[in-house]
């Protein structure tokens, strides 16, 4: 912007000097050419009354004598003074005319001098260019050096404005940046123009709305908790009263499992910034297959799991990998029949793989909120936001094949 904003001050102050300094320069040369003809032509005006009086003899002496080469056109056709041949302004002159007459290398002024009992005598001077153009070109290059003085002012002054247009968009966009990178307490320091100091100022208004919305929603989700823990505790009291401990034990410890999830989900809707840091991917998926193993047991599933046989560092966090391992395997648990195996399937490379030999996915499978089995259709939409990528895809014996991307992908030819 600065750069343009430049290019047209520095287009515009160009067209001003042009329309103004070229009609000036060619009037500083006109001005220069008259001062020279006129200084001749006053000093020739002023042997006119002598060479009307002098004698022929004393002619020569008389044209001598001026203060610029004189030459005198007696009327019997002989030269004195200064040499130069007969022009045709000379011939006009030798009738009674007066004049100034271009010529070769500068001006020829010439005046006829009647009164004389011989005839005309014709008086000539030359001015040459030199004497026309004489200061012509200092004053030239004098506007030239105003001109550029002109533009270069003109540039710093754009280039000033410029800065500080530039700087309080600058900060506009900076401020946009981290609002949508989740740093909700930016906020722009209205400056500049009018106009900008008004976006500014719907800007930081925007960002507290969003704020404000964002901790009544994260207030509502909060409040889950007072709901959930009656009937958790409710569900904790039957399952202790059950008659055979393994299977209380067993129910107790789900029970337990919804509840650390509850607690983590509140937990998760009051923070305001997404929690920071990673996790062993490795070690998770296998603790949630490990959980999800009991289910596949009494249900009639078979669990083929195949990990990398390493520490995987990611970058998401225990929390949310857990969150999407639990989505994916109560997928398959909710929309597969008894009996049905699944694998599940990490590499080394990051890539998560849940594949089961279901029915497939369901029309509209993948869109938040949209499920066509009769769930709330968010368990994909967890998933895909605690990886890079997710990707829906249907396995050689019909089953549905959701594939995860835990870790950025390589830059191509590395």
């Amino acid at each position: 912007m600065r750069r343009r904003l430049a290019l047209l001050v520095t287009a515009t102050a160009l067209l001003v000097l042009v329309a103004f300094l070229v009609p000036l320069a060619v009037l500083i040369r006109a001005v220069a050419q008259d001062r020279a003809v006129v200084a001749a032509t006053a000093e020739v005006q002023g042997l006119v009354p002598l060479a009307a009086t002098t004698d022929t003899a004393n002619l020569a002496s008389l044209a001598s004598g001026a203060g610029r080469p004189v030459t005198v056109y007696l009327p019997d056709g002989s030269v004195v003074g200064a040499p130069a041949t007969r022009t045709p302004a000379v011939e006009l002159a030798a009738r009674g005319t007066s004049l100034t007459a271009e010529a070769d290398g500068g001006r020829e002024i010439v005046v006829g001098v009647q009164g004389r009992p011989d005839g005309t005598v014709v008086l000539r001077t030359f001015v040459p260019a030199e004497e026309l153009s004489r200061g012509v070109t200092r004053a030239w290059l004098l506007l030239a050096a105003l001109g550029v003085a002109l533009v270069l002012v003109g540039l710093f002054v754009a280039d000033r404005l410029a800065r500080t247009l530039v700087a309080s968009i600058t900060e506009l966009s900076t401020v946009s940046h981290r609002l949508a990178g989740a740093e909700l307490s930016a906020r722009a320091t209205p400056s500049g123009p009018a106009e900008l100091r008004d976006v500014a100022g719907a800007l930081n208004h925007l960002a507290g709305r969003i704020q404000d919305l964002l901790r009544e929603e994260r207030e509502q989700v909060a409040d889950l908790s007072h709901r959930l823990r009656t009937p958790l505790t409710a569900l904790r009291l039957e399952a202790e009263a059950l008659a055979d401990p393994a299977e209380a034990a067993r129910v107790t410890a789900s029970v337990d499992a919804v509840e650390r999830a509850v607690t983590g989900l509140i937990h998760a809707a009051r923070r305001a910034t997404p929690a920071p840091g990673g996790c062993d991917a490795a070690a998770v998926v296998r603790d949630r297959v490990a959980f999800w193993s009991v289910l596949a047991e009494d249900t009639g599933r078979e669990v083929h799991l195949d990990l990398v046989p390493r520490a995987l560092p990611v970058p998401v966090a225990a929390e949310d990998l857990a969150a999407a391992m639990d989505a994916l395997l109560g997928n398959v648990f909710a929309h597969t029949p008894d009996g049905t195996p699944f694998a599940v399937t990490l590499t080394p490379d990051g890539v998560l793989t849940v594949a089961d030999e279901g029915p497939g996915l369901p029309a509209g499978a993948g869109e938040r909120g949209e499920s066509g089995a009769g769930s709330t259709g968010l368990g994909l939409d967890i998933a895909r936001r605690a990886g890079r990528a997710l990707h829906l895809s249907t396995g050689p014996s019909g089953g549905a094949v959701v594939t995860l991307e835990l870790l950025p992908r390589p830059p191509h030819g590395s």
